[in-house]
């Protein structure tokens, strides 16, 4: 067997698939990236067995071949390179030659028959969402999922699509965030549960891309097929939680503020809470918001006041500030609103610019008890 290949195009297309592989496989096979050859293309598959992802390459070949090329070996390689035309070759030895302008280099292969064949869907349901529509989706709501291997439902982000809207929902049960969007439909409703490893990879692929990504989806599978790639992974299973029920209907004491100014003045007296709680204290009235933390046991606190607008009765309530950073930080928005209606209950924190026609974001963080 024998192909040529632009070196940058392939170290491009591998670097991506390079995130699907793990550190440490208990089959020696997935630290492999599988090579189907056919005419004028290369197909470079990965897996780690609960995702699997391929890319197509054009090359200048006229062999039909299957094998494994060890993963790292081959990305370190391929880092060394300015662009150029690599040639690579297969030798009875099972070892597999490329050679370069400056030199060749010999690298020992495996049979592409014992790698992991990705599963094809039966019957599935399909929708279709551009690159960077789905990317933003992503972004918005994989930092609430939660890392509780005792709740794996909660350890993914909620894909529930119906024929009105898109909605994709993460929680930790602390901290929950709800990102729909009305401009976009499926033609008939289902949900699932998506992992985040294979989310962590389409969103850095998808982020600035305009094409349409094709969903397709069952209740054990999904596959995302985009540009020359697919993915195709296993979804997570069980019942997601009716999170609908614990966002709170009535709020009527509501916060508006810079979300700027909120961010800073959260980060810089998060610093003076307990490191155990994180707990910072917000205290409304009138005009003026005053935030504030202590942690006694090393007799650090500290207080800053803010500018805002706020509509209900003086209250104080108390939130883990590393969630209310995340929120915030998530959010493209110049002014945001807290609403809250007591303070054992969740707050909302939504934003009031930024968005775009049909997008819809519901932030809510569950509040701790204020030691008076």
């Amino acid at each position: 067997m024998k192909f040529i290949v632009s070196s940058s195009q392939l170290l491009k297309n591998l670097q991506t698939l390079g995130g699907v592989i793990n550190n440490n496989n208990t089959l020696p096979i997935l630290d492999n990236f599988l090579f189907e050859l056919s005419t004028n293309q290369l197909k470079v598959s990965a897996s780690d067995l609960e995702t699997t992802m391929s890319s197509i390459i054009d090359v200048e070949t006229d062999d039909t071949a299957e094998i494994a090329v060890p993963a790292k070996l081959l990305l370190d390689i391929l880092k060394t390179f300015p662009e150029q035309p690599l040639t690579f070759k297969t030798d009875d030895n099972n070892t597999i030659e490329i050679s370069s302008q400056s030199g060749k280099y010999a690298l020992a292969y495996l049979d592409g028959s014992e790698f992991p064949k990705a599963i094809e869907l039966e019957k599935p349901s399909t929708t279709k969402i551009v690159g960077n529509v789905l990317a933003n989706a992503i972004s918005k709501t994989i930092f609430a999922a939660g890392n509780d291997d005792l709740r794996p439902v909660m350890s993914g982000v909620f894909f529930q699509f119906s024929t009105d809207e898109l909605t994709f929902v993460a929680t930790d049960a602390h901290k929950l965030v709800k990102y729909s969007r009305t401009d976009l439909k499926a033609d008939e409703a289902s949900e699932f549960i998506m992992p985040k490893k294979p989310l962590n990879l389409l969103k850095n692929i998808l982020s600035n891309s305009q094409e349409n990504v094709k969903i397709e989806y069952n209740n054990s599978n999904a596959k995302f097929t985009f540009n020359n790639s697919e993915m195709v992974c296993r979804l997570i299973d069980g019942k997601y939680p009716n999170y609908d029920a614990v966002i709170p209907k009535e709020n009527p004491n509501i916060l508006t503020l810079d979300r700027g100014s909120f961010l800073n003045s959260v980060r810089r007296v998060s610093i003076f809470s307990s490191k155990t709680t994180h707990q910072i204290r917000l205290k409304m009235a009138g005009t003026e918001l005053n935030v504030s933390a202590e942690d006694i046991d090393f007799s650090n606190k500290a207080d800053e006041r803010l500018q805002c607008a706020y509509q209900g009765d003086d209250m104080q309530i108390g939130f883990n500030s590393r969630f209310l950073l995340e929120m915030l930080t998530n959010l493209n928005s110049n002014d945001v609103q807290l609403h809250m209606s007591l303070p054992n209950r969740a707050g909302i924190l939504k934003p009031l610019d930024g968005l775009e026609d049909g997008e819809d974001i519901t932030m809510l963080v569950m509040p701790v008890m204020l030691n008076n």
